[in-house]
C-alpha cells in the first residue's frame, strides 16, 4: 500500500480562542479525512477533539468543514485532493465551538422539540393505520436523513445571521414538517401555514445550499421546502380554500 505525507491544517481551540495548526501527516491509499484525523490523534495531537461513531456515512457525527465545504469526514476521500493541496479542517461554522472540531449542536434539538409530533386521527388505534403505498413513498425520501446537520449549518439564513436562529427551524426541521404535512393520517392541522407563521419557512429563499451538502442526496428544496411553501400559500390565500375552511368550521364537523 502506497503512502505519502500530506499537509493538513486543523482548527484547534475552544469557545474563547483558537487557531489553525499545520500538521504533516501520513496518508495511505484508500483513506478518508477521518482516518487522517485519527492518525493525528494517535501521533502528533493526542488531545484533538472530534466526534465520530460509525465511519460509514450513516451516523452523522463527524460533520466538519473541509476546505470550507461542509462535509462528513468519513465520506471525504483523500484521493479527491492533489498531493500538494493543503487540506483545511474546521468546525461547523453555524454552531458554537466546544473544542477543536466539536461544536454545540443543541440548537437543532431545540428546534426538533418545537415541532408538534405526528397526531393520529381520532378513533383509529395504533395497528389500525392504513396508508396507500404512494403516500408512503412520497415522504420516504425524507426519512433517509441522518441528522448530520450539514444542511442546518450551511443554510445562510442562520450561517450569516445568528439573530435568525430563534425564529427559524432550518431545512432539516422544515423538511420534517413537510413530511408530516404529506402524511394522510396526520390530524394535527395545517402544518404548512404553521411552518410559515411559526417556524420561519418564509426565511427560506430556495438557494438549494441545503440540498447541495446533503450526504444522503435528499432533494430537500425541490421535494420538501418548495411544495411546503406552495401549500402554505394555497391554504392561506386561496379564496376558495378560505371559504371552504369557513364553511367547514361553521358546520362544526
Amino acid at each position: 500500500m502506497s503512502s505519502h505525507l500530506h499537509h493538513f491544517r486543523v482548527w484547534r481551540g475552544d469557545d474563547t480562542k483558537g487557531e489553525l495548526v499545520d500538521y504533516p501527516v501520513e496518508v495511505n491509499e484508500g483513506e478518508v479525512v477521518l482516518d487522517v484525523i485519527h492518525r493525528l490523534q494517535a501521533t502528533e495531537a493526542g488531545d484533538l477533539a472530534v466526534r465520530w461513531n460509525c465511519k460509514a456515512g450513516k451516523c452523522g457525527s463527524c460533520s466538519a468543514e473541509i476546505n470550507g465545504r461542509p462535509r462528513l469526514m468519513c465520506m471525504t476521500r483523500m484521493n479527491t485532493f492533489d498531493d500538494a493541496e493543503v487540506v483545511t479542517v474546521t468546525p461547523l461554522r453555524s454552531f458554537p465551538v466546544i473544542r477543536d472540531l466539536v461544536t454545540d449542536v443543541s440548537f437543532n434539538y431545540t428546534k426538533a422539540r418545537e415541532i408538534p409530533s405526528f397526531t393520529p386521527p381520532e378513533g383509529v388505534a395504533p395497528g389500525e393505520y392504513r396508508m396507500a403505498q404512494v403516500d408512503v413513498e412520497r415522504s420516504q425520501e425524507f426519512r433517509k436523513c441522518i441528522e448530520c446537520y450539514l444542511c442546518q449549518n450551511t443554510c445562510h439564513v442562520v450561517r450569516d445571521h445568528e439573530e435568525n436562529k430563534e425564529a427559524f427551524a432550518g431545512p432539516r426541521y422544515l423538511m420534517r414538517m413537510a413530511e408530516l404535512d404529506m402524511h394522510p393520517l396526520d390530524a394535527h392541522g395545517n402544518r404548512a401555514v404553521e411552518a410559515q407563521e411559526e417556524h420561519g419557512l418564509g426565511f427560506c429563499n430556495i438557494t438549494k445550499c441545503c440540498t447541495e451538502v446533503c450526504p444522503e442526496h435528499i432533494k430537500i428544496t425541490d421535494n420538501a421546502l418548495i411544495p411546503l411553501k406552495e401549500r402554505a400559500v394555497d391554504r392561506k390565500y386561496d379564496p376558495l380554500v378560505w371559504l371552504g375552511d369557513k364553511i367547514f368550521r361553521r358546520s362544526g364537523s
